[in-house]
């Protein structure tokens, strides 16, 4: 998004672990880039959705241990909120097993905590730019499992094959607009997909639709 003067708006960051030298750092390294701009900070995944609402991120980074509410939980939470901003899972752990339930969440990349200053700028403008951001071996595990698409997923896949635009299908199941967008995207991310045309012809190829 431009801003009035026509300059690119800086990419809003919600910063989100319960540990304040972590914060404090991936602000700081954030901090260093003109083109991003941190936003707000969160130590327990409780106060994530109203601190989304309030701050509008583009981009939430999001530790998956946190009191209150774990990082699964925040995607769950997110995803019902329909909120826009895209999440980046940052993690301290070893054990890559827990990427493959947070990207099913609606997670857009996986990038340990010890990333230098550059690599983590790049993936905050990957993530916002629509990008997904794996490591090899996490995309390997996604690619060998069968998809699985919810009941509601299933209904919007199934009207996006029969054309419908993200209002009309929002109209068609009484709800916003945003909360069919992310729908689409978790469609696309679990089948692998590129747009709704890939989508569409996945869908009758797939039975679901005729």
């Amino acid at each position: 998004m431009a801003g009035s003067d026509g300059a690119a708006r800086p990419i809003r960051v919600l910063i989100v672990d319960d540990h304040p030298a972590v914060r404090r750092g991936l602000r700081n390294f954030l901090e260093l880039s003109d083109d991003i701009d941190v936003v707000g900070e969160a130590v327990d995944g409780t106060e994530v959705a109203a601190l989304v609402a309030a701050t509008e991120p583009d981009v939430v980074l999001l530790d998956l241990m946190l009191p209150g509410l774990d990082g699964l939980g925040v995607l769950a939470a997110l995803r019902d909120l329909g909120a826009a901003a895209r999440v980046l899972v940052i993690t301290s752990s070893t054990d890559r097993r827990s990427a493959l339930p947070a990207v099913r969440a609606g997670a857009r990349g996986y990038l340990s905590k010890d990333v230098e200053p550059e690599a983590l700028a790049a993936a905050v403008r990957s993530v916002h730019a629509g990008h997904l951001l794996l490591e090899p071996e996490v995309t390997g595990a996604l690619l060998a499992e069968p998809p699985q698409l919810t009941a509601r997923e299933g209904e919007v896949l199934a009207l996006v094959a029969d054309g419908r635009s993200n209002r009309e299908i929002a109209r068609a199941l009484t709800v916003s607009e945003k909360t069919v967008k992310t729908h689409v995207s978790s469609i696309l991310l679990k089948l692998g997909l590129a747009d709704r045309t890939q989508a569409a012809l996945y869908a009758v190829r797939s039975g679901l639709v005729s």
